[in-house]
């Protein structure tokens, strides 16, 4: 029997596809990139000429996947591609693939372990197992975070892109202009190095923190593995017992990195 519904020609086809792979490239080279882009970067990275890349972003910025900086000729995602990242978070489940790390974490250290994910430009927390021990920390769900503050949140800041690091301190000394850039920066650099972030009486009074960032297969900081309680119970950084506790995080992240790896056949 012969159809009814006349077949796309070829050509059509292919134009099609060729124009959603355009759309996609244009969008992902956000995702590389660590500062906003123009339209003539764009257009020479992707070899494309400029008014396709123009009615590309015309066409993103419609839908807020992108968003243009205010008296600039840039552009930046936007709230949707924001909006898509936490999608993806709750489609990837993560707190199921970092489950057995955080148990593992709170039963060596018998403090709470945590598991934080960037979302946007803030963080929140997607799980966590509790301390045994009757005085601990106990966390809230849900709730955003400032990337400044805490060291869940500076150890995800210290691996974004720089662009992404001047808008947060911007937005420290917005809030408190007492603090130096310089100093903060440092202390982001330091944790860099270390690959670690510690907090003492930052977030809440008498609490402290351990935490470590965990990546995707391309190297993206993707949220951070944290273990806290109080004080008193957190040794100080000369101490066998801090540099062990500070291994314990460390080796949660990295196995949920390795999980975030794509299977190899």
């Amino acid at each position: 029997m012969t159809s009814t519904h006349p077949s796309r020609p070829p050509a059509e086809s292919a134009s099609g596809t060729e124009s959603a792979d355009r759309v996609a490239d244009v969008l992902v080279s956000f995702t590389r990139s660590d500062r906003p882009l123009g339209v003539s970067q764009i257009a020479r990275d992707l070899g494309l000429s400029k008014a396709v890349v123009h009615r590309i972003l015309q066409s993103l910025a419609s839908r807020a996947l992108v968003q243009a900086i205010p008296g600039d000729a840039r552009y930046a995602l936007g709230p949707t591609a924001v909006g898509l990242g936490t999608k993806a978070w709750s489609q990837l489940d993560v707190r199921s693939l970092a489950a057995p790390a955080l148990r593992r974490l709170r039963d060596q250290t018998r403090e709470t372990a945590t598991l934080s994910v960037l979302v946007g430009n803030r963080r929140i927390y997607l799980d966590q197992y509790e301390s045994p021990q009757e005085v601990k920390m106990v966390i809230e769900i849900g709730p955003q975070f400032p990337l400044h503050s805490g060291a869940s949140s500076r150890s995800i800041l210290a691996f974004l892109p720089q662009a992404f690091i001047d808008e947060v301190v911007a937005e420290l000394v917005d809030l408190r202009p007492d603090v130096d850039p310089d100093e903060f920066l440092d202390g982001l650099a330091q944790v860099r190095d270390l690959g670690y972030a510690t907090s003492t009486n930052e977030r809440n009074t008498g609490a402290a923190s351990i935490a470590a960032p965990f990546f995707d297969a391309s190297g993206n900081v993707l949220g951070s593995i944290s273990s806290s309680g109080p004080a008193a119970r957190y040794a100080q950084p000369a101490d066998e017992s801090h540099q062990e506790h500070v291994a314990q995080v460390l080796a949660a992240a990295r196995s949920i990195t390795r999980l975030l790896q794509p299977a190899r056949s």
